[in-house]
């Protein structure tokens, strides 16, 4: 089965999906791409969604909210991460790409053995159900500037500027405790 619920966050209202596996969609619920998305998990799937709650929703809460008062970095959160091999081999990259940092389309390419696949990196990005928890924000132009994303390039930089600002106070007060 896969469960659907709406969730209301500080960076817009998001739309999550589950199943027993675990998380499959997390996304901005006014995204143009989120019918596609869900029609792609649905389909992968074959069932339908049903609004309801699950076990899964109730740790992306806490987690999230961690995250958000930045005393978490990471999420431990199961995923089913629901693709082609190449678009799951570009998410798990993503979430590879630590807290607080950023890197290229191309040095993705890279990361992944092909450099000249930075259109193809691109669009699976794009095509990534799972904001935050698959950091794609944390992907930018090879110029620095920040190119698309799911949820507005106005949520993007507060995401990065989030991290940046947490990253190094959650450092600091690591220090001091050793």
């Amino acid at each position: 089965m896969l469960f659907l619920k709406r969730f209301d966050t500080p960076v817009g209202e998001m739309l999550g999906a589950a199943t027993d596996e675990g998380l499959c969609i997390f996304d901005y619920a006014h995204r143009k791409m989120i019918g596609t998305i869900l029609s792609r998990v649905q389909t992968r799937l074959q069932t339908k969604a049903i609004e309801g709650d699950h076990q899964h929703f109730d740790a992306l809460e806490k987690q999230l909210e961690e995250y958000l008062n930045g005393s978490r970095q990471q999420f431990t959160l199961p995923l089913h991460l629901i693709g082609s091999n190449f678009q799951v081999s570009v998410w798990r990259a993503l979430q590879q790409i630590p807290y607080g940092e950023t890197r290229s389309y191309k040095k993705q390419s890279i990361a992944l053995g092909d450099e000249n696949a930075v259109r193809a990196v691109a669009r699976a990005n794009g095509e990534n159900g799972i904001a935050i928890i698959v950091p794609c924000h944390r992907v930018i132009g090879e110029s620095g500037s920040l190119v698309g994303y799911s949820g507005g390039v106005r949520i993007k930089q507060w995401l990065l500027e989030h991290e940046k600002t947490h990253a190094g106070s959650l450092i600091q007060r690591l220090l001091f405790e050793i």
